[in-house]
């Protein structure tokens, strides 16, 4: 997939569905607000970055002699985000204190390291011809912060316009179950991929 307008919409298409990377950013416009979470943005990038990076130039050639790799990848992302459900949870009350910052910069990139989506971005998505790489990563960087800021406006409207239903402590506690299942679905993956 090299075309311009094929990639931006295949980009933009997998962004935008609720993921764990996404419900992260929406519990901490909740919690925060827009202009403060704004931080977690560039840790999304570096994630995406990184992960993208490393599953394209070691991972993919690794496990094409190893089987083994892509199994072991995603019991190491599923047992991260069980981490992080049960660590969102216990703080969710915590998190909901004015002034308290829920979402860590840390917590975003290494989930975003970790999420699935970039198997597809870097199998599926980006191109494989080297010299079209970096205008397609420029172009992927800013449909990223698009769409990262979109989610945690997402997030600040919730909480703002729920009635007083979506507290950030409700919040945090959706996202630890949302967070759960993610986790479920990667580690049932690689359990069915290493029986057959």
């Amino acid at each position: 997939m090299t075309a311009v307008p094929a990639f931006v919409l295949a980009v933009l298409a997998l962004l935008a569905v609720p993921g764990p990377t996404n419900t992260l950013l929406a519990t901490s416009g909740a919690a925060i607000g827009m202009r403060r979470s704004l931080r977690l943005v560039p840790a999304e990038l570096a994630g995406y970055g990184l992960a993208i990076g490393i599953l394209m130039g070691i991972v993919g050639p690794l496990a094409a002699q190893h089987p083994i790799v892509p199994i072991l990848s995603k019991i190491v992302a599923s047992l991260y985000l069980a981490g992080s459900a049960v660590a969102l949870w216990r703080q969710a009350a915590r998190e909901a204190l004015p002034g308290g910052a829920p979402i860590s910069v840390r917590r975003v990139f290494v989930t975003t390291l970790l999420n699935p989506k970039a198997l597809i971005f870097a199998f599926v998505i980006f191109p494989r011809d080297l010299a079209s790489l970096p205008g397609f990563a420029g172009l992927f960087s800013v449909l990223v912060v698009g769409v990262a800021c979109s989610w945690i406006t997402l997030g600040s409207s919730l909480s703002r316009s729920a009635g007083g239903f979506a507290t950030p402590a409700r919040v945090s506690r959706l996202a630890a179950v949302a967070l759960v299942v993610f986790a479920s679905v990667m580690a049932s993956s690689a359990i069915a991929a290493a029986l057959s």
